[in-house]
């Protein structure tokens, strides 16, 4: 599709250094609604309704209240600093779009895995794919009004990540929040390019 081969004409940044960074997850964890959430620009959706077909194929299990669908991707902006601006790329989350992932992460320097953890089994799909690229991720627990809340070793478990991965919990409807998972995202980036944490690459 066109859309995997989107790339935002770059803006004049002023000296700052433009980075690329991708939201995933699951089906319904929340992506599109964080990009939106945190965007100082207005976000490019490819969102369709999901029709009768589409919901014959996707499970809707914690997520039947859902009518739409990102068939494309999710493009967002945001200033974290002078020195730093973060271009944010939201993947779809069903497993029959997953072909344009490896031209969505062409250079990423990381990711958040956005889990639902009314479905986590939706995440091993996000997780295998940056652990076998090198592509360094933190997991972030998206926490629903109906979900049941659970302790970050309780998550590590059920997910089979390490004490290498950060974990941070949000609300991806919420902009400070949103923002937070971002700079975690960026201090674990830094900590490995420094050297100053024992976590493995990815």
């Amino acid at each position: 599709m066109a859309y995997a081969n989107y790339k935002p004409a770059p803006p004049d940044l002023g000296g700052a250094q433009a980075v690329k960074l991708l939201i995933a997850g699951g089906f319904g964890a929340g992506k599109t609604t964080m990009v939106g959430a945190v965007s100082e620009i207005k976000p490019l959706r490819t969102e369709e309704r999901l029709s009768q077909i589409g919901a014959s194929i996707d499970d809707l299990t914690g997520v039947a209240g859902k009518t739409t669908t990102t068939v494309a991707l999710d493009f967002g902006r945001i200033t974290i600093s002078p020195q730093i601006v973060l271009y944010l790329f939201g993947t779809p989350g069903q497993d029959r779009y997953w072909f344009m992932w490896k031209e969505l992460s062409a250079g990423a320097l990381g990711a958040v895995v956005l889990v639902d953890t009314r479905r986590l089994g939706d995440s091993f799909g996000a997780l295998d794919f940056f652990e076998s690229r090198d592509i360094p991720f933190i997991v972030a627990v998206n926490c629903f009004d109906s979900a049941d809340m659970y302790e970050e070793d309780e998550v590590r478990q059920a997910l089979d990540i390490g004490a290498h991965v950060p974990v941070q919990f949000c609300d991806a409807r919420n902009r400070a929040s949103g923002k937070q998972v971002l700079v975690r995202l960026l201090e674990h980036l830094m900590a490995l390019a420094t050297g100053t944490t024992h976590a493995r690459p990815w």
